[in-house]
């Protein structure tokens, strides 16, 4: 049986978003897959998947703990022998790209964002492209979610074959359109890493603005919260301006009573998930005009979009759509359910995946 090695970063968004890919690939081939342990790992043995605990630093920049991921890989390729090695993220792409390259595997890497040391430009960034370059150069074809992170790293470096993909697209089956909410209160989501580059600072401002101004609002926060943000969600939480709900493990059910979500996100993003699976769910969305997030709104038809880094803006955007009324929303949310049916549905990830590997294994 031919085998398939996949290199990631973390159990979470292997299980999420590839699950349907794997459960695919299972059925013609020993699919092992090689990334640090976590609790979804069982449920990606219980697919048919064999794991390999492969420790990753993913956001650290020490060169030494990066050598070791290489050398992990190198050991790893080695003991296996994979026919071809589907990578993941940054740096499961860059180093597990190399040693593929080196080892003369075929490989081929998903960019899901090109990371903020791309963003930032500097010394980071002209290393990072580097690494790219040796990496991906010999890739049997590069998967891009966006038009943007394609233009720009192949205005960079140059890349034979590369496909463009609607991100991981969205299980329209699990993530089924929902009845919208008929409560007088409307409701906001905010699903996310609480960070500043997910846009928090903004989220929390115009919440403050707008629970005032409109107290039949309310505005919700879901997700890992950082440190530093801690005290500050507990306070807004005490003042009765937010609700923070930590780490969900099923976000449907905060779905089924949301009007709207919103992703002030000005992180890189490869194709937003979040927004993907919102409006799947039949929600209206406020996002940033940024790429991965952009592509899944049209403009006062599913949703609005709004500067980043501006909660002058996002306060706005979010007075339009409480201007509407529950009727005009809610078909908002049905146009946004239907633009996903036609171009983000995860089979065409799936299908586009199955293709390129049977052409490159022949």
């Amino acid at each position: 049986m031919r085998k398939i090695l996949i290199l990631a970063n973390n159990d979470i968004g292997l299980y999420k978003f590839r699950k349907e890919l794997i459960q695919k690939l299972v059925q013609g081939y020993k699919v092992y897959i090689s990334l640090p342990y976590g609790k979804h790992i069982s449920k990606l043995e219980e697919i048919g998947c064999e794991f390999i605990d492969t420790p990753i630093s993913r956001r650290g920049t020490n060169p030494i703990t990066d050598l070791k991921l290489l050398w992990n890989y190198k050991k790893i390729i080695k003991s296996i022998k994979p026919d071809i090695v589907l990578t993941y993220t940054i740096k499961p792409n860059v180093y597990g790209g190399i040693m593929c390259r080196i080892n003369r595997v075929p490989y081929i890497p998903n960019i899901t964002g090109l990371g903020t040391a791309v963003e930032n430009g500097g010394l980071l960034q002209k290393i990072t492209l580097r690494l790219y370059k040796a990496s991906l150069k010999k890739a049997s074809c590069v998967f891009f979610q966006n038009k943007e992170n394609k233009e720009f790293l192949s205005s960079k470096i140059s890349i034979d074959n590369h496909k463009l993909i609607p991100g991981s697209g969205v299980n329209l089956r699990h993530y089924s359109c929902l009845d919208y909410p008929q409560s007088r209160e409307v409701h906001f989501l905010f699903i996310a890493r609480v960070m500043k580059e997910k846009g928090i600072n903004e989220y929390l401002e115009a919440a403050e603005f707008i629970r005032d101004k409109y107290p039949y609002t309310k505005f919700h926060v879901l997700g890992f919260c950082e440190e530093e943000y801690e005290k500050k969600l507990k306070e807004m939480q005490d003042m009765d301006i937010i609700k923070y709900h930590g780490m969900q493990s099923d976000v449907r059910e905060f779905h089924k009573f949301a009007h709207c979500t919103i992703h002030p996100t000005f992180y890189p993003e490869g194709m937003s998930n979040v927004l993907l699976e919102s409006a799947a769910c039949g929600r209206p969305l406020i996002t940033t005009n940024r790429s991965g997030c952009k592509e899944i709104v049209e403009e006062e038809r599913t949703g609005y979009i709004v500067k980043e880094k501006d909660s002058l803006d996002l306060i706005e955007k979010i007075e339009m759509f409480l201007s509407l009324d529950n009727k005009e929303r809610e078909r908002m949310g049905t146009l946004g359910r239907e633009k996903v049916e036609k171009e983000f549905n995860r089979d065409i990830v799936v299908n586009s995946y199955l293709e390129v590997i049977e052409k490159t294994l022949g």
